[in-house]
């Protein structure tokens, strides 16, 4: 930042594993980024992002013995730290891109004053959460057998019985996926026909472990402090019923957390944000997107840690390439 006109180089919009990653790099490239972290008792812009619900993590590198979530992204934050990033635990709610410096705005934590930072270039991070059931018990049993990810948590259930809510593609490639470790998965969809395009749909009716209960919806996740069971409710027939499970895994798709953006910067039609191929670049100069936010296909904690990474080099680069005379940022002030 400089201290004669108060602008930053780099400000960073959320903090899971993209977000912290990026300020990892920003503040050994002497950027001094500002991370505007998120606050906590938001469900989808909560500091750490998705990580913060998520017991156990197996498959970071570097962790034999694994690593509890909250673990993680606390030494990502602390070595962010280290190197020189400045956090806020606030979120971001309104942002100018028409012109540079970019501005973003965030009420202060302590006294709710609106807070204005100027800066040069902006790296969005702010992930994407996952669509849930809106069941008290599914909240309150998440990570402890409820799970939004086969591929981050199938390992704990080998010999069990799982159930995957959902019809789409995504739901069928996790019903599969469970299949190399529970003894029985039960796809539970609302309607009588699926949604998944037909080359997954014959995986899963072809696979011996997969049987499918249709016009059903779960009512609530049984259990005190782990799953034991699922309430269904039959839309034909109106009757309820119970599944012995012990895994529930939702998979009824994702919404990224762009809505701050819309009409601003790039997006596909699900609300993803755009980025050039092989680049963070979005469509505007100086700001950058990683993680869950541009990526709906693999959303692994690595892959956002990798684009962090990716975006936190081409906003210095980009700097470098675009400098700005001190006359220039002090007008900008004016």
């Amino acid at each position: 930042m400089s201290e004669a006109t108060g602008i930053r180089e780099v400000v960073i919009i959320g903090s899971g594993p993209a977000g912290l990653t990026a300020a990892i790099y920003a503040a050994r490239a002497n950027l001094l980024p500002l991370v505007v972290e998120g606050e906590p008792s938001s469900t989808s812009d909560q500091p750490g992002g998705q990580l913060m619900l998520t017991t156990d993590i197996e498959n970071f590198p570097g962790f034999i013995e694994g690593i509890e979530g909250p673990q993680l992204m606390g030494n990502m934050r602390a070595q962010a730290e280290r190197f020189g990033a400045e956090f806020v635990t606030t979120k971001v709610h309104r942002v100018d891109f028409s012109a540079q410096p970019y501005r973003v705005w965030y009420h202060h934590p302590s006294t709710g004053e609106e807070v204005e930072v100027r800066t040069r270039s902006v790296i969005v991070s702010t992930g994407a959460r996952s669509l849930m059931l809106g069941l008290e018990s599914e909240v309150r049993l998440l990570s402890h057998g409820v799970s939004t990810c086969a591929t981050c948590d199938g390992f704990f259930f080998r010999g069990q019985h799982i159930a995957v809510v959902g019809g789409g593609d995504s739901a069928l490639e996790e019903a599969n996926f469970l299949t190399k470790f529970g003894d029985t998965v039960t796809v539970i969809h609302r309607r009588d026909s699926l949604r998944a395009s037909k080359i997954m749909q014959d995986r899963a009716r072809n696979n011996p472990k997969i049987s499918f209960l249709w016009n059903t919806e779960v009512v609530e996740v049984l259990g005190e402090n782990k799953v034991e069971g699922l309430r269904v409710h039959n839309k034909v027939t109106g009757e309820e019923s119970v599944v012995n499970v012990t895994g529930l895994f939702v998979a009824i798709g994702h919404a990224p957390n762009t809505d701050l953006f819309k009409g601003i910067l790039d997006m596909d039609d699900a609300g993803y944000l755009q980025t050039a191929a092989g680049s963070s670049a979005t469509n505007l100069p100086g700001i950058f997107a990683c993680g869950d936010v541009q990526d709906h296909i693999y959303r692994q904690a690595i892959t956002a840690a990798g684009t962090g990474c990716m975006a936190a080099m081409d906003a210095e680069r980009w700097l470098e390439a675009n400098p700005v005379s001190a006359d220039a940022l002090v007008d900008a002030t004016d």
